[in-house]
């Protein structure tokens, strides 16, 4: 009898668990904040606690966030904004800025990274592309001269416009206009150890072209998949072969050690008429797999012993951001804390609840812990 009820309370309290937020995403997340309603930093401190996420990635170096992440262990990679790039290439500047948005909180808050600008190459703005590199050598000297280079790496975001060609994979090649500014960029991530960003988005493949890109392919699920004829390698997933269509255009730039990190991926759940793909179910559907794919820590087909790193775009849905219909929809949430969609991994995603939760939870062992009491007594 006793030991039916230590395996009762044993199962009681695991069930309780799941109730506290045991969700685990195992990656990172992209905390945007191009919006007007989205909740308190505070807020949203507490609900990346319950899904144990522990890597943010901000566009800013918003204080704010900065402070209330104070004490946790999540590490933050911050952003230098565009804008700020043509007068980054004055060290004297970069200093002044990392000793104002990153030196006062390093002390309580983990801050690992500093994105120098987003998507520069291939980008609209074509005066950006000579500031990029200036900056980042500018920003890196400044950490170094502050001792901070060994706490915080330098680098910057690109989109998939840098690439020329990404299919077949082994023939990944960059823009011929755009070598000019990745070789020294290339070299600065060889010198100081730092890696490449690339923001992949296979929905915008199928968005594109729906009749010939096939939406299993970039779903993760069953499909027949694509062979590179060069290497008779199997891809089951688009994701895999743009990193890896990446990975080669490094290499013909004969940098060869160079890591490939995701800082942006996502599916959106809302578009506009001609937005094809862009549904609950796909956005579902697409981060399920992903994360069932990163907690597998698996490699892509040419780099099997590479796991993938990502960042998830995004944790809200951004109201004020411009553009179509679905750069507004790309959140695990809503800004009033009720996730999008369940991705049913695990558990489902919790919703964000503030309201006493350590009372819940404390409530909620002591209602398990009397009613086994009352069984032993009967």
């Amino acid at each position: 009898m006793a030991a039916l009820m230590v395996s009762t309370l044993i199962l009681l309290i695991t069930l309780a668990g799941s109730f506290v937020g045991t969700y685990t995403l195992g990656v990172g997340i992209n905390y945007g904040q191009i919006a007007n309603n989205l909740p308190p930093t505070s807020h949203v401190s507490t609900l990346l606690k319950s899904l144990n996420i522990s890597r943010v990635k901000l566009y800013d170096a918003d204080p704010k966030v900065l402070s209330s992440f104070a004490n946790t262990n999540v590490e933050f990679i911050i952003g230098l904004g565009n804008e700020y790039l043509p007068r980054m290439q004055d060290p004297q500047e970069a200093q002044i800025w990392i000793q104002q948005n990153v030196q006062p909180y390093l002390s309580q808050t983990k801050i690992t990274c500093i994105t120098v600008g987003n998507e520069i190459l291939g980008g609209q703005d074509t005066q950006l592309p000579q500031y990029l590199y200036p900056a980042m050598k500018s920003m890196y000297e400044a950490l170094v001269n502050l001792g901070l280079n060994r706490q915080v790496y330098i680098t910057t975001a690109h989109s998939l416009q840098i690439l020329a060609t990404s299919f077949p994979p082994s023939q990944g090649a960059f823009r011929e206009d755009l070598v000019q500014y990745l070789q020294p960029i290339l070299a600065f991530h060889a010198q100081t150890n730092s890696p490449f960003l690339i923001n992949v988005y296979p929905y915008f493949a199928y968005k594109n072209d729906p009749n010939n890109v096939p939406l299993e392919y970039v779903l993760f699920e069953p499909n027949a998949g694509a062979i590179d004829p060069n290497t008779n390698l199997k891809y089951d997933n688009m994701l895999y072969a743009q990193i890896d269509a990446v990975y080669s255009a490094i290499r013909a730039l004969n940098y060869g050690n160079i890591l490939v990190q995701i800082s942006e991926t996502g599916w959106p759940s809302k578009g506009d008429e001609n937005e094809f793909g862009a549904t609950v179910q796909n956005a579902g559907i697409y981060h399920k797999n992903l994360i069932q794919r990163m907690q597998q820590r698996q490699g892509t087909p040419a780099n099997p012993s590479q796991p993938i790193d990502i960042y998830v775009f995004a944790l809200f849905n951004e109201n004020m951001k411009p553009g179509p219909t679905s750069e507004r929809n790309y959140g695990l949430y809503y800004p009033d804390g009720t996730p999008v969609y369940n991705l049913g991994v695990a558990s489902p995603l919790p919703r964000m609840d503030f309201s006493a939760s350590s009372k819940n939870v404390f409530s909620n062992f002591s209602t398990l812990f009397l009613l086994i009491g009352f069984l032993i007594l009967a």
